[in-house]
């Protein structure tokens, strides 16, 4: 971009809203026709139908009742339900599905997380089928679970994920479960048939679900292990589908605690099984089901509470104008009528901090699911080829894997190297092992998306209390515009959702510290180096020093042992390693937040209907993205400096930490304008134009 195309920039504001045409370009859509009609039908779903239940005071009970149950008609007839779907099933998307699901969840959450968890929980429990069931699984399940076409004479079936156990295990390490398996009778040449016990707790669905993926551990020396397994109402047994969930949230989802006793063939193992030695073996334990499903739902519930941070801004903006108008002191057309509470610096500049943390964590969400999109069939090849290979069993693979890992460092390397249409033959052959783009890929699906869940939940539910706030005594109303109450409140419950923070973090201690991950984390502080150099207000030299001054620190602590002669780095000790993973989590958001910018910048061109606001969009977002990089920066600095210095004793200083002290001045120095950039963001918002009235009752 020139010099005088970007001084014009610098000189406009945003005249309205972002709108479909920004963001599909920002979250990369915009050549996807089939989603952008799926957002359109989940957008018309949650402003109408969603927003009506919520403002009828439905989230007042927990019950499921008759008017909660137009939702699932309202998702089949809108096409919601078949999003999960391949076309073969009766779905409408062809190939990976994750950012479409993102999408979805995104545009029901802007107005009821619980109405999305509703939407999502059928999708969860068909996932494990879906990642890891036979053919045959998948296309009976899949296909049952899709709206019955216009002459067909058959009911849609529903889901449930049962993976939650009772207490005192609610909310553990899932490695702990407490249903059990066991060998009710088994024919001589003919099909075992399993009894199975499963209590469940805060079940999703269970009002009317028609089958359970339930995860159950062996009770029989018969059987090997854990596995999920495939449970049906109409099964032999007890399928009691138990008392209501006493939540104060997500009340637009049923939420039951089911008792389950039930016999069912061996043949509902997800994924199947052997038999060996009179032994039946399950192909999948639960736990390597639930670690390919998680990996891909977690991050639709991050994004749920973004979409909740995003939704704010219209109605805050909305109050802080109307504040004051109706009395003597303002007349239309003066700036306390006109303005309100947005002529106070304080009012405008919190809202800009909302604003900013909903943009992060909206982009590392987005970004997490296109990279999703990406792994899927990388993963199905690479299950193929280690099929043919004959490599099987998790030991097996990690020799495999270990061996490549040299080979996928390596071409790490050369594709940063590589100059654009320069041919490298030891790159081009590297490259086209699918094995090693395997790696590559996992390395950062393992990070960011426990990442996006950890950060986008927590700091999300933090942000939302400070948008509830801005609200005054309005924001913890019943009929508070934009229902930012009941979203506040929502948030708390998706922090925990597949998997608490501790979780989160647990898993991200692991990963962050993989090889394949870190240099591709070098090379992102290197590209947003480089980003600095052309665009030096919008934060990126700020982020790229403090990913350095993280990885300055995770070098640090991974040789360095506390005042006590205790190692610093473990896996176990999470006062170490857990905050070192929030930090990372800043980083990466302001990162795709970044990139998102930059993405619009250029492709928004392209767009004529952009024509005259791009410059306004792009301006803002490089300052929203500024603003957030700030505090990214801050914090990273604060947590980094605890775990340098934290440990040792005081007076006593070692030449590491001499280094630190060194890349932290760079650090402060890096934050020049970050707080401008708030100034001119905050600034903006009073020149917004909004309509007249909320999209959605109030």
């Amino acid at each position: 971009m020139d010099a005088t195309c970007r001084e014009k920039m610098e000189r406009e504001f945003p005249s309205t809203l972002p709108g479909d045409d920004v963001r599909q370009i920002m979250w990369r859509y915009a050549d996807r026709f089939d989603i952008q009609m799926a957002v359109q039908s989940a957008r018309g779903l949650a402003r109408g139908l969603i927003a009506r239940l919520v403002a009828d005071g439905q989230r007042n009970t927990h019950e499921w009742n008759p008017r909660k149950e137009e939702l699932l008609t309202a998702f089949d007839e809108t096409g919601l339900t078949t999003i999960f779907m391949d076309p073969e099933e009766g779905g409408f998307i062809e190939g990976p599905k994750n950012l479409a699901l993102g999408l979805v969840a995104f545009e029901l959450s802007w107005v009821d997380g619980g109405a999305a968890t509703c939407s999502l929980a059928s999708n969860l429990a068909l996932s494990p089928i879906h990642e890891k069931g036979t053919p045959e699984q998948k296309l009976f399940y899949m296909s049952r679970c899709v709206p019955p076409q216009p002459g067909e004479e058959r009911k849609i079936w529903r889901g449930a994920f049962a993976l939650t156990e009772p207490l005192p295990y609610v909310g553990v390490d899932t490695g702990v479960v407490s249903g059990k398996m066991r060998i009710a009778e088994w024919p001589e040449g003919g099909e075992p048939i399993l009894h199975i016990d499963k209590r469940g707790r805060f079940i999703t669905n269970m009002d009317f679900a028609n089958f359970v993926t339930a995860a159950v551990d062996s009770d029989d020396e018969r059987i090997k292990g854990s596995c999920m397994i495939i449970l049906e109402e109409d099964d032999p047994g007890l399928f009691d589908r138990g008392a209501p969930t006493l939540k104060m949230v997500h009340q637009l989802s049923s939420t039951r605690d089911p008792v389950l006793s039930l016999r069912v063939p061996a043949s509902r193992i997800i994924g199947g099984y052997t038999v060996k030695d009179g032994v039946i073996i399950p192909n999948y334990n639960h736990g390597e089901v639930i670690e390919s499903v998680f990996r891909r739902t977690r991050v639709p519930v991050g994004l749920m509470t973004s979409a909740k941070l995003v939704s704010a801004v219209e109605p805050i903006i909305r109050y802080q104008r109307s504040r004051f108008r109706g009395g003597a002191a303002g007349s239309p057309g003066s700036p306390r009528h006109d303005l309100g509470l947005q002529q106070k610096e304080d009012a405008v500049q919190r809202l800009a901090e909302v604003w900013a943390s909903g943009e992060a964590g909206s982009s590392l969400g987005f970004a997490a699911l296109r990279l999703l999109d990406e792994f899927d069939p990388v993963e199905r090849e690479k299950e193929r080829l280690l099929a043919e290979q004959g490599v099987a069993g998790a030991r097996a693979q990690m020799k495999l894997f270990k061996k490549l890992e040299q080979e996928a460092l390596e071409y790490l390397e050369l594709a940063a190297h590589n100059e654009a249409g320069r041919e490298n033959p030891r790159l081009q052959e590297l490259a086209g092992n699918p094995l090693i783009r395997f790696l590559v890929l996992e390395a950062q699906a393992n990070v960011l998306c426990p990442g996006c869940k950890l950060w986008n939940t927590g700091q999300g539910a933090t942000m939302m209390r400070e948008a509830v706030s801005l609200m005054g005594g309005y924001g913890i109303t019943e009929d508070c515009p934009g229902f930012l109450f009941q979203k506040w409140t929502d948030a708390q419950l998706e922090a925990t959702y597949e998997g608490p923070e501790a979780v989160q973090r647990r898993q991200l201690s692991i990963t962050m510290t993989n090889e394949l991950f870190l240099a591709q984390f070098r090379q992102w502080l290197q590209e947003l180096r480089g980003v600095a150099a052309t665009h030096p207000g919008i934060g990126a030299g700020a982020v790229a020093t403090a990913m350095e001054l993280w990885l300055s620190t995770l070098e640090f602590i991974r040789k360095s042992k506390d005042a006590d002669g205790k190692p610093l780095f473990h896996s176990q000790r999470h006062g170490v390693v857990f905050p070192l993973a929030d930090a990372l989590c800043w980083l990466l958001a302001c990162r795709y937040q970044i990139l998102d910018v930059l993405e619009l910048e250029q492709k928004g061109p392209e767009n004529p209907v952009l024509a005259e606001g791009l410059a306004g969009f792009v301006t803002f977002f490089s300052d929203l993205a500024a603003t957030q990089a700030g505090r990214a920066a801050g914090e990273t600095a604060r947590i980094c400096a605890e775990l340098v210095y934290g440990f040792g004793r005081e007076g006593e200083q070692v030449p590491e930490q001499e280094e630190f002290s060194r890349l932290r001045q760079q650090l402060d120095l890096s934050l020049a304008g970050s707080r401008l950039a708030k100034d001119r963001a905050a600034e903006a918002l009073t020149k917004i134009t909004i309509p007249e009235i909320l999209d959605y009752p109030i």
